[in-house]
């Protein structure tokens, strides 16, 4: 069976598998970008000194409507840096039990803040001001930790891409604010979010004290995070930066690749949204499928296996030049991005049908 070419993807060497669906963190830079890192102005970013990485963080500072920017290898660390500068030792901070904090960032708030998080169950990822409410620990209560603050992620990774809506997360930011709490917001792909809402980013991000987001995503870059706030909490974040290992001296090889993305990656979105669509839609039809179109928002599918087991369906698949994942046991994550096309979700829709055996 001969495969396709894969469309018109990034520059750099081609891939081994022509259609990539396992994420969106596989784009690689556009040719502007390389371009930018090749002649990017460079110092040491330590001693504060590289031009590029100062004009990102501005630029990213202002995109979120925050007074100060900090550029991190990582969203994890962007995120646990958030968490670090909203609690402290033997403080609790409230997020969604499926959050990506919670599940797949390696305790770090734990091990380095001591800091407790209390997971809360939701249907879609969205935490309701009664269950917020409820959490909020009493602060005269010796038994119990106190509460710091509240995390909220958009959109929602486990939950389907699935987008806060702007009303729910003011009632978090409410909420917050009657407890004195602070929030910061994981937008590893806020911009998925403004693009899918036709809501201003800053409007989104006004909700929280601190943000980050993600450059190496929907973005196309080839790594790097932002993290915004306060002035003086991304001071101290600076501090905890170092403390972590994540001070890069000249990182403006890489926030050049940032300033780029954020000037052409963005209003594009919408057509990894559209192909995500397509394709759910596609493998909603599928006997042995299950896939909540409801919760296709943005650029991630989520599929339920119910006749074939998901190594095999994913070894299929694999063989066939289509990779994805997912959680076991029965689930598939395909997420679409700047490397995958229209023709190319056809065909991913095709190679599914011969992994299912339809």
């Amino acid at each position: 069976m001969r495969r396709p070419t894969f469309t018109d993807q990034q520059s750099g060497p081609a891939c081994l598998h022509n259609i990539d669906l396992r994420s969106d963190t596989v784009t690689l830079p556009t040719t502007e970008m390389l371009r930018a890192m090749a002649s990017a102005p460079l110092g040491d970013d330590v001693f504060g000194d590289d031009p590029t990485v100062n004009r990102l963080q501005d630029v990213a500072a202002d995109r979120m409507g925050k007074d100060s920017g900090l550029f991190v290898p990582s969203g994890t660390m962007g995120n646990l840096i958030g968490l670090l500068v909203s609690a402290r030792l033997g403080q609790e901070i409230i997020a969604d039990a499926d959050s990506h904090i919670f599940m797949a960032e390696g305790a770090g708030a734990s091990v380095v803040g001591g800091i407790q998080l209390r997971p809360l169950e939701t249907e879609r990822g969205i935490m309701s001001p009664v269950q917020l409410e409820a959490a909020v620990r009493p602060r005269d209560d010796a038994h119990q930790p106190t509460t710091a603050a509240i995390v909220v992620e958009n959109t929602h990774n486990r939950h389907g891409g699935v987008v806060w809506p702007l009303e729910d997360l003011q009632l978090v930011a409410q909420v917050a604010q009657r407890h004195s709490l602070a929030v910061h917001l994981d937008g590893a792909r806020i911009f998925n979010a403004a693009v899918a809402t036709e809501v201003d980013v800053k409007v989104l991000a006004g909700v929280a004290d601190t943000v980050s987001f993600c450059l190496s995503k929907g973005l196309s870059c080839p790594a790097g995070s932002l993290l915004c706030g306060p002035a003086a909490t991304i001071q101290e974040a600076k501090r905890w930066r170092k403390m972590l290992g994540g001070g890069m001296r000249q990182a403006g090889v890489l926030a050049a690749a940032g300033l780029v993305a954020l000037d052409t990656m963005v209003d594009r979105l919408h057509e990894d949204h559209s192909n995500a669509r397509t394709l759910a839609e596609g493998l909603s039809e599928m006997p042995g499928v299950e896939c909540d179109l409801s919760r296709v928002q943005t650029n991630i599918v989520y599929v339920r296996l119910t006749r074939v087991p998901q190594g095999a369906f994913l070894a299929e698949c694999r063989l066939r030049g289509l990779l994805a994942a997912g959680p076991p046991p029965d689930h598939v994550r395909f997420v679409t991005h700047r490397g995958i096309s229209a023709t190319d979700v056809q065909h991913a829709l095709t190679v599914c049908e011969e992994a299912l055996g339809v």
